[in-house]
C-alpha cells in the first residue's frame, strides 16, 4: 500500500469505530465516511488509489464486521436475518474478488448495510420490532441497496466524475 491507500484505510478504520458507542448515528455516520475516500483521494496526492473498488470493498469488511458484531447481541431472528445478510455480501465480495466484476455486487448487494441501520433506528427510537416491522425493514433495505448499487455498479456515476464534481453538477442541475 502507498501513503494515499494507508491515510484512507486509517481513517475509514478508525472513523468507522464510532458505531460501537453510538449505533445508529454512528451507523449513518460510518456510511458517509464510506464516501470519504473519493473527498480524499481528490484533494491530496501520495501515490493515488491504484484499485478502488478492491481497496473499497477490503476497508467495507471492517465496518461490515462491526455492524455484525452489534447485531450478534439482537433478538434470535433478527440476528439470523443480519447474519445471512453478511454472509450473502461476503459471497459476493469473494465472487467479486476472483473476477473483477462489477455485475456481481449487483447480485450480491450489500443488504445487511442498510438493515442494519433500519434495525438500529427502531432499537434508537426504542419501537417493538414486529415480525412486520422486520418484514419492511428488509424490502426497504433491499430495494434502496438494489437501487444503490445499481447507480454505483451499472451506471457507475461516481466513475465519470470526483465526488465533488458529481456533487457540483447535481447543485447546478
Amino acid at each position: 500500500m502507498n501513503l494515499e491507500e494507508l491515510i484512507i484505510a486509517f481513517f475509514r478504520i478508525l472513523a468507522s469505530t464510532i458505531v460501537f458507542k453510538f449505533n445508529f448515528i454512528g451507523g449513518l455516520f460510518v456510511i458517509f465516511i464510506d464516501f470519504s475516500d473519493l473527498i480524499i483521494m481528490n484533494m491530496i496526492n501520495l501515490g493515488g488509489v491504484r484499485n478502488y473498488q478492491s481497496l473499497d470493498k477490503i476497508l467495507d469488511l471492517f465496518y461490515m464486521s462491526y455492524f455484525l458484531i452489534i447485531s450478534l447481541k439482537w433478538e434470535k431472528t433478527i440476528k439470523k436475518i443480519s447474519f445471512s445478510l453478511f454472509f450473502m455480501r461476503m459471497i459476493g465480495l469473494v465472487f467479486f474478488e476472483l473476477t473483477g466484476t462489477r455485475m456481481i455486487l449487483l447480485i450480491f448487494p450489500n443488504v445487511f448495510e442498510f438493515w442494519f441501520i433500519g434495525i438500529t433506528f427502531f432499537k434508537f427510537r426504542k419501537i417493538q420490532i414486529s415480525n412486520r416491522n422486520i418484514f419492511w425493514i428488509l424490502i426497504i433495505s433491499i430495494i434502496l441497496k438494489i437501487v444503490h448499487e445499481f447507480i454505483l455498479h451499472y451506471w457507475k456515476i461516481l466513475d465519470k466524475y470526483t465526488l465533488l464534481e458529481f456533487i457540483e453538477k447535481i447543485t447546478n442541475f
